[in-house]
């Protein structure tokens, strides 16, 4: 818990001092916000991603239509934190331990523009299926791969899984 309360402490610092004058909303959010742009792009999809006039988010424009807001929350630094701090907990030898957090943090970090892709695309082709797709498919899919994530370390690296073999 303490290592998640201070990373979560740093973060929401991090959140508070970004003042969106040069990224907006914030680095890593506009970051995913390009990335999810340039992806959909390369798909073929005429994709503009832009700040939202009225609230601190990006909003996704595809094929000249609003789809939907990319929020702080979209960024997964969240779910990183998450994951980061159950490994900490449940740490095998320094390397592996570090190894592990590092592949772990871009894969999540990579699913979750997979995700917003993916959820844009359903937004924009399957409208009346948004609501079920923002709110139980696409974050069963992120915080699944995670839990599946914590499973492997338990059951592979961690020094628990050492004491009890």
């Amino acid at each position: 818990m303490l290592v998640y309360a201070v990373l979560s402490v740093i973060y929401k610092l991090y959140l508070q001092y970004s003042d969106g004058s040069k990224f907006y909303p914030d680095y890593v959010t506009h970051l995913v916000s390009l990335q999810s742009e340039s992806i959909l792009n390369s798909f073929g999809y005429p994709t503009q991603v832009l700040p939202h006039p009225g609230e601190p988010s990006m909003k996704i424009i595809l094929n000249g239509e609003f789809i939907g807001r990319i929020i702080e929350g979209c960024n997964s630094i969240s779910v990183i934190i998450l994951f980061l701090s159950f490994i900490v907990v449940f740490s095998g030898n320094l390397k592996t331990t570090f190894f592990y957090i590092l592949l772990g943090s871009v894969l999540i970090y990579v699913v979750n523009l997979l995700r917003i892709v993916v959820l844009t695309l359903g937004l924009y082709h399957y409208p009346k299926y948004g609501d079920l797709l923002h709110t139980v498919i696409f974050p069963g899919i992120i915080y699944g791969m995670v839990f599946l994530l914590w499973i492997f370390w338990v059951n592979r690296f961690s020094k628990l899984n050492k004491t009890n073999a």
